[in-house]
C-alpha cells in the first residue's frame, strides 16, 4: 500500500527491481564498515518530502553496515529565530556576525530545534540517532575566529563569537557509532573559559570527516555540484584541478568556504568528499550506492 507521500513503483517489473538492488551490493560491499560523514543542509533540510527522504536514507546506509555522521547547519532557521525577537542577521565575508545574544539564539536553534528535528525525523525512520553539540564529550575545542579582511590585511573584522576549530576529540562519536546508534551534530564548539563558539557547518563536517578518518564526506547543498565556466556539471576532481578552479575564478562566492574545507579533507586522507545537488530525492543512496554521479566528487589523487 503507497501512502500519498510515497511514489508508485508498480511499473517497475520485479526483475528490473532484483537488478537494481544488485547493483548495490559492490557498493554495500565496499563501504560495509566505513564511515560517512554527511553534512546537511540546504533543501533537503527543509522540504518535509525531502527531509523524510534523507532520514529514509541515512538509516538504510546505517543498516547495511555503514557508519553515518550527521553534521547539519541551520542558517535559515537562525534568521527565522532572530527576526522573532526583533533582531536582524549582519554578515561581514560571508560569516554571521555573532553578539552574545544572537550565540544564544544559535544554541538553542542549532543545538535545541534543528537537531532535535533531524534526530526524531531518523528515529521515525527507524535509526537510533543522538543529538551532540561540541561540547558533548569535550568533543569541539574553539578559539575565536581572527578575520582578516579580504583587500586589506592589516585589517580584522571583529565578528564576535564566531570560532575556529582547535582541535576535534572523537571519541564521543566514535563509542556511539560502535554501538549502533547515528550521532547527529551542531556545529557548536567551545573556548578554554568554557566560551560558546559558532562554527561554520561545512568547516566541522570537514574536520571531523578528517579526524574520523572517513571513507567520505558527502555535502549535501542547494546547486548540482561544481560547475565549469560554461555551466556544466564537473563530476569528477582532483585536488589539483580544483587548485585550477580556484585560480581561474571558476569557483567563488559561497562556494569558496565548501570547497575549501572539502579540499582539504580531500588532502588529509578522506578518500572522496562528494558535493551533492540535495534537491533530488534520495540523493545520498543515489551517490553512494550507485555509478550515477548526482554532483562532484573530489578524489584526494
Amino acid at each position: 500500500m503507497t501512502s500519498p507521500t510515497d511514489p508508485d513503483l508498480s511499473h517497475i517489473s520485479p526483475r528490473d527491481k532484483a537488478e537494481i538492488l544488485a547493483q548495490a551490493l559492490p557498493y554495500i560491499r565496499k563501504f560495509h564498515g566505513k564511515t560517512l560523514v554527511i553534512k546537511y543542509g540546504g533543501n533537503a533540510m527543509t522540504d518535509p518530502a525531502l527531509q523524510q527522504d534523507f532520514a529514509e536514507d541515512v538509516v538504510l546506509l546505517k543498516l547495511v553496515g555503514m557508519n553515518p555522521v550527521v553534521v547539519h547547519g541551520g542558517g535559515p532557521q537562525i534568521d527565522e529565530a532572530l527576526a522573532k525577537i526583533g533582531k536582524k542577521g549582519t554578515f561581514i565575508q560571508g560569516m554571521r556576525v555573532t553578539d552574545e545574544e544572537t550565540m544564544e539564539v544559535v544554541e538553542w536553534v542549532l543545538g535545541g530545534e534543528v537537531q532535535q528535528d533531524i534526530v526524531g525525523l531518523i528515529n521515525v525512520a527507524g535509526g537510533k540517532a543522538v543529538g551532540l553539540t561540541g561540547r558533548d564529550g569535550g568533543m569541539i575545542r574553539a578559539r575565536k575566529l581572527r578575520m582578516v579582511d579580504r583587500d586589506d590585511p592589516t585589517k580584522e573584522h571583529d565578528v564576535g563569537q564566531v570560532g575556529e576549530i582547535e582541535s576535534i576529540d572523537p571519541s564521543v562519536v566514535i563509542a556511539l557509532q560502535d554501538d549502533a546508534f547515528i550521532p547527529v551534530i551542531s556545529p557548536i564548539g567551545f573556548g578554554e573559559r568554557n566560551e560558546s563558539y559558532n562554527i561554520n557547518a561545512d568547516v566541522v563536517a570537514a574536520k571531523l570527516a578528517t579526524v574520523l578518518k572517513a571513507e567520505k564526506l558527502l555535502m549535501l547543498t542547494n546547486i548540482s555540484g561544481v560547475l565549469d565556466k560554461s555551466g556544466q556539471l564537473l563530476t569528477d576532481l582532483t585536488a589539483r584541478r580544483i587548485d585550477e578552479l580556484f585560480a581561474d575564478g571558476t569557483i567563488s562566492g559561497g562556494m569558496l568556504p565548501k570547497i575549501a574545507g572539502a579540499l582539504d579533507a580531500a588532502k588529509s586522507g578522506v578518500n572522496a568528499v562528494h558535493i551533492i545537488d540535495g534537491r533530488v530525492p534520495h540523493a545520498l543512496l543515489l551517490e553512494i550506492l550507485t555509478d550515477q554521479a548526482y554532483g562532484t566528487m573530489i578524489r584526494s589523487h
